[in-house]
């Protein structure tokens, strides 16, 4: 099968790359290198397009001869869609459109592509649940949503069937702590093996529901094997392992794994975090046969020895 990955070779898009190949698929990959890179494929031989998906040649040209679809490009950064609100909607919003609608030229019948949990916003009530009401704080969480509307009206309109996975707390190797805009485990995993302190804002006592990128994974794979029929009409999955943990629990976890005494430094709360979150998974379940196996503490082993490869 001829498969396009956009952003394959970022963080989340990177694994599932080479999962796709190791399964003997042919794969393309479309990315800006912007926040991915070209060694995250070393060793996976895949047809590499550097360009970006705000440019409509570029992806009508990646699209060209593909039988499927997993978009993954993404500015994925909520705090850099407030501070750049343009390039989130050129690359959260005209991106996802391009890829959509190239995919329908270009005869493609299934598109999978990664929403994210940020659409739940700050409103109470948990575990959420996909039919739980929204709240789009942010253009990025606007841009997510716009993404879930647009596929339900191109599978009704044009009969591709389009498949959304909302992303809980990704981590795992190839996260780039560098970045400021990072998950919190990279970044805590490297302040941990550097010796320096953890920063935590507020009390630690904050929760999360952290999904190893592997599991990710595993949830595209099963969307391409679900039959639409099953699925419904342009169906949004939470993907998570549907536990809460917290700040503070990883901290230790850290400390337990690696051994050291961690510091911990604490910072005011920011304003507008969300001091809870956590997704009902059981949709991903009944749904995709979807079971996330990998455990927090062994996610993050397999994360430490990454950074220290």
């Amino acid at each position: 099968m001829q498969i396009l990955v956009t952003g394959g070779a970022g963080f989340i898009g990177s694994h599932l790359t080479q999962a796709l190949v190791q399964a003997g698929h042919h794969v393309r990959v479309l990315d800006n290198l912007s926040t991915g890179s070209l060694d995250n494929l070393t060793d996976v031989p895949v047809e590499f397009i550097q360009g970006d998906v705000a440019d409509w040649a570029v992806v009508k040209t990646a699209v060209s001869g593909c039988d499927l679809v997993f978009h993954q490009a993404a500015l994925v950064s909520v705090p850099q869609s407030l501070q750049n609100p343009k390039l989130n909607h050129d690359s959260n919003v005209t991106g996802t459109f391009h890829v959509f609608e190239a995919a329908r030229q270009a005869g493609v019948s299934r598109v999978v592509y990664a929403s994210s949990a940020a659409v739940y916003g700050n409103l109470p009530g948990l575990p959420k649940k996909e039919t739980d009401p929204l709240a789009l704080l942010t253009p990025y969480a606007m841009a997510k949503r716009t993404a879930e509307l647009l596929a339900a009206v191109y599978q009704a309109s044009y009969g591709m069937e389009m498949i959304g996975l909302r992303y809980m707390n990704v981590f795992g190797p190839r996260q780039n702590p560098s970045s400021p805009y990072s998950g919190v485990l990279s970044i805590f995993c490297r302040k941990v093996l550097a010796g320096a302190p953890v920063v935590l804002h507020g009390d630690g006592e904050q929760t999360r529901d952290f999904v190893y990128v592997a599991d990710v994974v595993k949830a595209n794979l099963l969307a391409v094997s679900a039959t639409i029929a099953a699925l419904g009409a342009a169906p949004v999955f939470n993907i998570g392992r549907g536990l809460q943990t917290s700040l503070n629990q990883i901290v230790d976890m850290l400390g337990h794994i690696t051994g050291r005494a961690i510091v911990k430094q604490h910072q005011p709360a920011r304003a507008g975090d969300i001091k809870h979150s956590v997704a009902d998974i059981s949709l991903a379940a009944s749904r995709l046969g979807y079971a996330p196996n990998t455990t927090i503490a062994d996610g993050l082993k397999s994360t430490l020895d990454w950074f220290q490869a």
